[in-house]
Order: C-alpha cells, then structure tokens, then sequence
C-alpha cells in the first residue's frame, strides 16, 4: 500500500543520484548472487575495462549506458547478472599520464630512490618539454604509474556510481593487478608451451617517439604531405630505368627493383642488374604481382625497408636486410657492407646521424650534383602509416620481438575464428562483416611486446653463452609455480641473481606486453579463470561483449582469438556494438580533434536519468550526434524524469487498491494497449534493440498521462463505486507497469517513485509480462484512442475559440460511424466530466468528428 508520507510535496530529481545510490550499496541490489546461481540462470557481461588515465569523455557515458539498460532488463527478467568493472590501467597513455602529471620520465639505467618525490603533482606536460622531465628509474616510474591509476579509478568509479551503472562493485578488477598478471602471464606461457607464441627478427613497425613496437592492428593511415622524385638506376649497357619514390633518402638500403611480370616494358629487364644511383650497389630487377603498372614509372624501389609492401617483397622475394634507420627514427653511422666505393661510403657518411627528414633533402641534393635526379620533385598527398597514439610517421626497423599466431599464417585457425564470429550473435548483425573483414585481411602474426615500462612483464629468461651473448633461441619460459614474475628483477629458475648478465648467467626479458594482450583475457581476468575455476564455470562463456565499434579490430578479434587457442569456443553469445558521438559538425569526437565533452557537469546540471535517456535513444551502431550548447534530447529525458513522479504523485494520491476488479471499457482498453506495447518493448529488448522498447514505452506514458489520466481523473476522484474503483486501479497498475518499463532507463526516477508504495527496489522487482494484463484488458479494443480523439476535439473547440479548458460547455456533439459510436458511449460519463459538457450527443456519420460545441457564455 502507498505510503502518503513517503511522498514529497514537490517530487524532484535533485539528490536522488545520492540517495539512491547509497541505497542500493546497502542493500546490495546489484550484487552478484553467487551462492545460488547456476548456469542457465547466468548472464555474464564481459565488461569493456576504461583506460584509467585522464578523465571519462561523454563517448564513455554513451556506450556504457547501453550496457547497463541490458543489465537491468536481463536482473528484472530473473537472471543472476555478473556485472563487474575492470581498469585498463597499463599501456603508453598511463605511462604518457605519469610522464605529464609528474614531471618525469622513466630511465631503465638509474638506481631505485627510496621515497623518491615527484618534482610536482597535477601537470598538464603542456608547458614543458620531454627533455625537462626528471629522469627516474623504472621502479619509481612503475610506483608513480600504480599511484596515479588508482587516484583515477576512484574518480571514474564515482562517476559510473553518478550515472547508476548497476555494476558489482565488488567484482572488480586491474589489468595490472596480480591477479591479471598472474592469468596474462599463465596465458601466455601456455601459448609458448604449445607453440602459438615465438619470438623472432623481422622488420617491426616501429614508433620513433615511444621506442616501441606497434602492430597491425594499432595502425592508422592518415593523409601526409610529401614529394615524388624521378631517379635513374643505371644499366650495364649505359641505360637508365627510371623509378619515382616518395622516400629518396632509401636508397642506400635499396635491395632491388621491381616491376609487374606482365609488364612487357620491363619483362626483358627480369633477372639483370641494375646500379643505384650516388651509392654505386648492385640490384636485381625481379618481377612480382604487388608492383603496379599504373603507378609511377610502372617500377619501383624496394628498399628495408619503406613500408610494408616492401617487407611483403623482401620477405616473399628472399631478399637481403639493409636497413638503415635506428631505433631513434635517424640514420645509423655503419653504411650497409655492399656499399664499397669510396664515393658511396663518403655519400652515405653525410648521412648518418641524420632524421629521415634532413637524410631526404641530404639525398635530393646528392642525386641532383650527380645529375641522378630527372625532374623537381612533385608534390603529392598520400597516406602513411602512424601510431594510432603517435605523432611521427612509423619507421620499419629489425627488431627481435614476440609473437602469438592468429591466423594470419594458419588457415584452420582463420577458418576457426571465422566460425567464432559466425556463431556469435551480432547487434547489429552488420557488424560482423567487420571482424570478417579483418581475419580475412590479416598479413602477420599479432606482435605482443612492447619496449616500455608499465605493464605486464614476458615472464622469460635468456641463458648467456661463455661470451656474455644471449642466446636467443633457447629463452627460458618461467613455471606456474613462480607466476606472476618480473624477469628484471628475480632471476632465472636454476640460477641466482649473482649471475644475472654474467658469461655462462642469464639476462632477463626487459619488454612488456601489449595492453591488448592483457584486455584479450578481460572475460578470464573478471571470471577467475584458474584462481576462481567454480566462479570461471558458471560465467563463461559469457553472455555478452559490449563495445565500440572501433576496437572490433584489436579488442574483439583479440579476446576472440585468446578464447580460441585457450579454450577452443567463441567467448561470448552476444556482441553489442555503440556507435560513435559525433559533434554538431557530425566529427568524431576525440581528444586528439579537441572536441570531446566531459560527462561530470552535464550529470550534474541536467541529472543522470536526463543524461541515460539520450544515450539510450541512440540504436546500438548507430552514431549520435551531441551538442553541449543544446542537448535537445537531454532536455527532453528530464522532462519525461519530472513527468514520471508528478504522474506518479497523482495517480497514488487516489484512495483504491490497484488489485480491485476492473470493470469499465476504457479501463480495459488502456491495460489492453499497455499489454502490447509490454510485448513489443520486451521482443526489442531481448533483441538487443533498447531504443525502440524506450519509444514504446514514452509514446504510450505520453498519450496515458495526455488522454487517459485526463479521461478519468473526474472518475478517480469521485465517491466510492466499481467504476471509481476501476479506474483506481487501472491507474495504479498501469504505473507500476510503465515504472518497471522506464527503470533500465532512468533507474533514479522510478526507483524514487516505486519506493512511495514498495518496500524492495523497483530494479529487482519482476519485469512486467502480458500475463499480468490479460485477465484485466481486453486485447483488440481501440477504445482509448477512441477517446483520446474524442477529448482532443473537445480541447481543440475550446482552444479555437480562446477559452480555458475549464470552461463548461452547454453541449457538444461527436459524429462517427456506428460501430465507434458503440464504443464511444462507454466512455461519455468521464468524457461529460473531464470537458465539463453538460450534454453530449452522438449522431452516426462517415467520420469522426466532435461538432457543435456550444458554450454556456461566449468567449471575448
């Protein structure tokens, strides 16, 4: 029964962000029931862990609210929901964070300082340079990573706690925790036990500002600026072969030429030689189908290395490495061995040192005193290659690097990841072409170490030759029984630390790993997977991975290819892609655009239900727009918020039960019509589709507040009887109804209104079916349109002749065919009483139409 005194004089959203949160914490609402859950009673969400460095954006609010309106439906349907949060806590954007906020940078080669203090807290890095920031050793480094990442996860943990994400709080999780170093190490030790990870040397994308690694899937392209240049190679009979390159500054690390094999300008040229211009080496010409005839001069310069087709031509080619470029993004001082005279060695000296940007115009100048160069360089816009976090075009060095296989080599796993993807259901389906699109499109296998500092360490040793040399090939891989290690600083099983870098000792691997080959096990990391093997069982596979649509390439396929070779299934049922925000321009926004909107101020001055209802009106792949000046759809979720608990205020100000018989038509008819729009809501959620089970619900809550609860208010009011009786109680359990619609929504608003007349939360409560509306509606009957036509007419007379819709009126008549006639006249009492009609006939007629309204004075 309601509660009078639990019911505000002025209801209002205000504050209830805090009181309810506190409540469900207490309480326990979101908590996973482990204790009697079982299987089939499981639904598991395998949660997209935020990057815990910097602040949450609005992009953040928008997809996780998704995630949430899933989770409370699946509660409310009975289901036991694993729910937890994890912090993506290691990677270069923690590390860049530390970098900026402290004023530092991390120098592997320093001792540890004990107590070491930060030269300052709370920089942007905006006014000082790289060069200034405090060298530290790494442990400092990592102890100041670990500081700060916590300091973040409390403010993003508060703001999740703002929005009324329903997330287990205590399922919570750090990827680099030692619990997820001990799983993403374990993982990966198994995957070197049963040859899925290898280290080898070969060329890397290499990012010269990070020192690191890059893979495949980190890359974009982006549109540069730069030059083509005709050069002339020249033949043994005194000829020349003219060739256009974007990168002169390659051609001391030139390896041949290459040109298509039906290209009949060049085909008499396969198998001959050529002489690089400036530098006097040798080359072949060889035929390949990747060259192009269109393109240039129809041939081209393969260098080590200029981009990746050139590593695909030096691989398949069986070419020799002459790379140039260090580590450092500059020129090394050794000219390659086969540049022997003394004009290309003194051509090459003018190099070294040099960026790849001074090498090119050193070359430019060389090749025109030689008369090599054939034309002014034209300009040209192209794409290349970038770090996704980079600033500097990617460089290809050699590099020994780790490996998993993914694929990209093994066609019985690219056919069983293919499958995976098939056998999970995508919302929306389209989707799935994407991840198709990238296993099919994959050209090598993932590349999982990094040169950094703060992350996960490869636990791997390597012995030393008598010499002091590392032998490579024989790496010593740690056991179970010592995970999780740190290869830098324990030492080697069947060694002491007195030998670490000794001749005949060991040196241990100083290279992490890729964040995303510790987000590819979030669903074992969150479960327990060989902690919490009981807890493991009954969440995975897990029922759903929700996310954006941009890490379908890394985080999706990742997660997907690691359940593969672990556990030989598809990870998930489900896949639920968000869509991007985009500015009012309809740009992406991102931080790198400077158009990003941060959530905290726009939860606090519109409410986090106004802040969820905009969310959840965007369709799962769909891209929304958001502008901060004026956040139409916002606006319009408060409103629906504020209309909620003023319907509900009145409708619970009414003396009745709501399990009294219902009686009257259009009573009947509204329950009737509110038992559809609970079926199609139900069948759009369960298909993952939130958005329009929220236009089901607001459309019917607008036309029951604007016709219905206007329709029989009169009625409601009134002394005791069935009909008063009646109407009471469709009133009451439609809005228990429409509570539990709008409560995965805006979770505030209808908990505040719920607790007026329950004791539990409206989030754990059932959600509601047909079944409790059949007995009480009659399916079929378009009464409460009817009606609602009916007193639009009455208020529309009144309106059309500028009078208050509290004037009484003399009489009015509603013209309809027969058969709507019948229906109307169930309902002319409480039309008689809403408009204040002293007489109101029906008379038959083709359409519908309310006429001869008369008032009993005439309006001015």
């Amino acid at each position: 029964m309601t509660d009078t005194a639990r019911i505000p004089d002025k209801p209002a959203l205000e504050g209830l962000e805090s009181v309810w949160g506190g409540a469900w914490e207490r309480e326990g609402t979101y908590r996973f029931d482990r204790a009697s859950a079982t299987r089939e009673c499981i639904y598991s969400i395998d949660t997209p862990p935020p990057t815990a460095s910097g602040s949450l954006h609005i992009g953040h609010v928008f997809s996780y609210t998704h995630t949430d309106v899933v989770a409370r439906f699946q509660r409310m349907r009975g289901k036991s929901v694993f729910y937890p949060m994890g912090w993506d806590d290691n990677g270069l954007p923690t590390e860049r964070r530390v970098q900026n906020y402290y004023g530092v940078r991390c120098d592997p080669t320093l001792a540890y300082v004990d107590g070491f203090v930060p030269p300052f807290e709370g920089g942007d890095g905006k006014s000082t340079k790289a060069a200034d920031q405090v060298p530290i050793s790494r442990r400092n480094f990592i102890e100041l990573c670990e500081r700060l990442t916590v300091e973040d996860e409390q403010q993003f943990e508060a703001l999740w706690r703002q929005l009324g994400l329903s997330v287990d709080w205590t399922q919570t999780y750090r990827t680099i925790g030692d619990e997820s170093l001990f799983a993403s190490q374990l993982a990966f030790v198994r995957n070197v036990e049963r040859g899925e990870a290898y280290q080898a040397l070969a060329p890397t994308l290499w990012d010269v500002t990070f020192r690191t690694a890059v893979a495949q899937a980190e890359l974009e392209d982006r549109e540069q600026p730069g030059h083509y240049h005709r050069v002339s190679f020249h033949r043994p009979d005194g000829g020349i072969i003219e060739i256009e390159t974007s990168r002169p500054e390659l051609i001391p690390a030139c390896v041949a030429l290459v040109a298509h094999p039906d290209d009949e300008r060049y085909q008499p040229l396969f198998g001959t030689t050529v002489t690089s211009p400036v530098f006097g080496v040798e080359v072949p010409v060889l035929a390949h189908h990747l060259a192009q005839k269109d393109k240039g001069t129809g041939i081209a310069m393969i260098c080590t290395f200029g981009d990746i087709t050139d590593v695909v031509w030096w691989r398949e080619l069986d070419l020799p490495n002459r790379a140039i470029i260090g580590f450092d993004g500059r020129v090394i001082a050794e000219a390659p061995e086969v540049i022997t005279s003394e004009a290309g060695k003194a051509a090459f000296a003018e190099l070294a040192g040099k960026t790849t940007f001074s090498a090119k115009q050193a070359v430019v100048q060389q090749l025109r005193d030689s008369g090599d160069l054939l034309a002014d360089p034209k300009s040209i816009t192209h794409p290349v290659k970038f770090f996704e976090k980079g600033d500097k075009p990617l460089e290809i060095v050699s590099t020994r690097q780790w490996y998993i296989r993914n694929g990209a080599r093994d066609e019985a796993l690219r056919e069983r990841l293919l499958a995976h993807g098939r056998e999970i259901d995508w919302h929306p389906d389209f989707m799935r072409v994407r991840y198709e699109n990238w296993v099919g499109g994959l050209s090598g296998d993932w590349l999982v170490s990094r040169q950094r500092f703060f992350g996960v360490p490869i636990p791997v040793w390597y012995p030393l030759d008598a010499a002091g040399d590392p032998k490579f090939d024989e790496p010593i891989v740690a056991t179970r029984e010592m995970l999780p290690v740190d290869p830098s600083s324990a030492a080697a099983p069947g060694f002491d630390e007195s030998q670490r870098g000794q001749a005949g000792g060991f040196i241990g691997e100083h290279d992490v790993m890729d964040t995303w080959a510790t987000s590819s096990l979030t669903p074992q990391l969150a479960g327990g997977w060989e902690r919490d093997p009981e807890l493991f069982d009954l969440v995975f596979p897990y029922s759903l991975r929700p996310q954006g649509q941009d890490i379908i390439r890394t985080w999706l396929f990742s997660t997907t290819l690691r359940a593969e070779l672990e556990h030989g299934v598809a990870p998930w049922a489900n896949a639920s892609i968000s869509g991007f925000i985009v500015d009012p321009d309809r740009k992406k926004m991102s931080k790198s655009k400077g158009n990003v909107v941060t959530p905290a101020g726009l939860l606090d001055q519109h409410g986090s239900d106004a802040v969820r209802y905009w969310a959840a009106s965007s369709r799962l792949g769909t891209d929304a727009a958001f502008d901060p000046q004026n956040p139409t759809q916002v606006k319009i979720g408060r409103r629906l918020a504020i209309k909620v608990l003023n319907a509900a205020k009145f409708i619970l100000g009414f003396e009745g039960a709501a399990d009294a018989a219902v009686t009257v038509p259009v009573d009947r008819s509204m329950l009737a019509e509110l038992a559809g729009v609970v079926e199609r809501a139900t069948r759009s959620l369960e298909a993952y589709d939130h958005a329009r089970a929220l236009e089901l619900a607001e459309t019917f809550f607008w036309t029951f507040c604007d016709d219905y609860l206007e329709l029989v208010k009169e009625r409601a009011y009134g002394e005791p009887s069935p009909e008063q009786a009646s109407a009471v109680a469709a009133l009451k359990t439609a809005l228990g109804v429409l509570l539990r619609l709008f409560a995965p929504v805006i979770p505030f608003a209808t908990e505040e209104a719920w607790r007026w007349s329950h004791d539990g939360s409206v989030h754990v409560a059932s959600w509601p079916t047909i079944d409790e509306l059949a007995a009480r509606g009659e399916a079929g009957v378009e009464l409460l349109e009817l009606a609602g036509l009916a007193l639009t007419g009455i208020r529309r007379a009144k309106t059309d002749a500028k009078a208050s819709q509290k004037t009484p009126v003399t009489s009015a008549v509603i013209a309809a065919p027969a058969v709507t006639l019948a229906l109307l006249e169930s309902v002319a009492s409480d039309l008689r009483a809403v408009g204040r009609i002293a007489e109101l006939g029906f008379i038959e007629a083709e359409s519908f139409e309310v006429r001869d309204v008369v008032f009993e004075a005439p309006s001015e």
